[in-house]
């Protein structure tokens, strides 16, 4: 559908020449996600062990949003678009030793789950090029703030809830008798520490506390694809 959608709107005579020219206009987006960390290791050893920690198992997850853009000039707008993700992230840990990594039920227990979601509260700023018939390429960028509800107190590792980030990407928009449609892709960097410390967690049972304690900070990555609908 994408690729008949963008074929289209190339091949055509230019459609709504006019359509950029307005103050404010609304859309929304729906695209794919994959949530990643950060992860730098304590390198303390915990029971004799030293453990490492990594992501893996990247799963894709979905996000929905809303658009709220304002032109600014010929070439720039300022975009507000809050969004909701749903994800997942798997971290995977290994020990120097080799031996088998056991958890509270004392099974073999190597990895940690994390479900995530964050509704996105950004800011951006949307560079366009001139526009060549009916698709115009463009460049993103912003910041702002978001707010994980996917905690869960008894997962061994607890992630905070607030966190800040920037995030920038590029996109196309491809114009419509009625639309636009404008695929884009996005990379989010978090500033915060992300990991709830051992110290502030209640009823974790001491053997999971490893999951913790091998490491020292979690920072948020996200790679977005949205399609907007503007």
């Amino acid at each position: 559908m994408i690729l008949l959608l963008t074929a289209t709107a190339i091949r055509a005579q230019m459609i709504n020449p006019y359509v950029d020219n307005k103050t404010v206009h609304f859309g929304f987006s729906l695209g794919l996600n994959m949530m990643s960390y950060g992860v730098t290791d304590s390198k303390d050893t915990i029971n004799g062990e030293v453990y490492h920690a990594r992501v893996s198992s990247l799963m894709p997850g979905f996000s929905v949003g809303f658009i709220t853009d304002l032109r600014l000039s010929r070439h720039l707008n300022l975009r507000f678009c809050p969004a909701l993700h749903f994800g997942q992230k798997t971290i995977k840990y290994k020990n120097e030793s080799g031996n088998p990594i056991r958890g509270a039920d004392n099974t073999n227990r190597d990895k940690a789950e994390l479900l995530s979601l964050p509704i996105s509260i950004p800011l951006y700023l949307k560079w366009s090029a001139e526009r060549e018939k009916n698709y115009r390429p463009y460049l993103i960028a912003g910041g702002g703030v978001h707010y994980d509800f996917g905690g869960q107190k008894e997962r061994p590792v607890l992630q905070k809830s607030l966190d800040y980030f920037i995030d920038f990407g590029f996109g196309c928009d491809f114009y419509f008798s009625w639309f636009k449609f404008c695929p884009e892709i996005k990379y989010q960097i978090g500033f915060a520490n992300m990991l709830t410390p051992v110290e502030k967690r209640t009823n974790l049972p001491q053997q999971n506390e490893f999951y913790t304690r091998a490491i020292s900070r979690l920072q948020n990555q996200m790679l977005t694809v949205t399609f907007n609908f503007e």
